[in-house]
């Protein structure tokens, strides 16, 4: 019996020696994303793309209240042939409109692949300097904090974010 918590003491003591010996930090990598000029770029670039996506979908949309104000003032008087072409016409571009929605701003849309293309190079230099100051620095981890990782806790001396920034920006 002695021997057993002798040797569960060792590990306990072994263990708190070895977690004690790690040097853990942590960024913030919504901060060191919106600080860099190329993210911005990025992002302007994107904006620049949604604002033609939406002048786009908003010339279909006026087409469309036009030709439905059209038809509902005319309706009466146009033959039943005339009619039923009017309210297809409607249909397809609502069901255009539907489309260009979805082709556009759904869930695999273009807008997410675009966002997707202009930020990876962006991420990928983050998480390379991120990886250079955590060796340089001599860290076992690091943490973000701008995710949705819950830290209860958190020493601002090992806050690595500004070291980060200022190796992006060469300094």
């Amino acid at each position: 019996m002695r021997t057993k918590l002798s040797i569960i003491a060792f590990l306990l003591f072994s263990a708190s020696a070895v977690f004690a010996q790690q040097k853990i930090g942590y960024v913030d990598s919504k901060v060191i994303v919106e600080s860099m000029q190329d993210a911005k770029d990025a992002q302007a670039n994107l904006d620049n793309i949604v604002t033609t996506w939406k002048n786009e979908l908003k010339q279909y949309t006026d087409s469309l209240t036009f030709i439905k104000e059209d038809y509902e003032k005319k309706k009466l008087v146009l033959t039943e042939k005339v009619r039923q072409q009017r309210e297809d016409d409607i249909k397809n571009l609502e069901k255009k409109i539907a489309d260009y929605k979805l082709q556009k701003f759904g869930e695999n849309g273009e807008y997410f692949q675009k966002q997707n293309d202009l930020m990876k190079p962006v991420q990928d230099k983050v998480f390379k300097a991120i990886q250079d100051v955590a060796k340089d620095g001599d860290y076992d981890f690091v943490f973000d904090r701008s995710s949705q990782l819950m830290l209860l806790y958190m020493n601002e001396k090992y806050d690595l974010t500004q070291k980060v920034i200022k190796m992006l920006e060469g300094k």
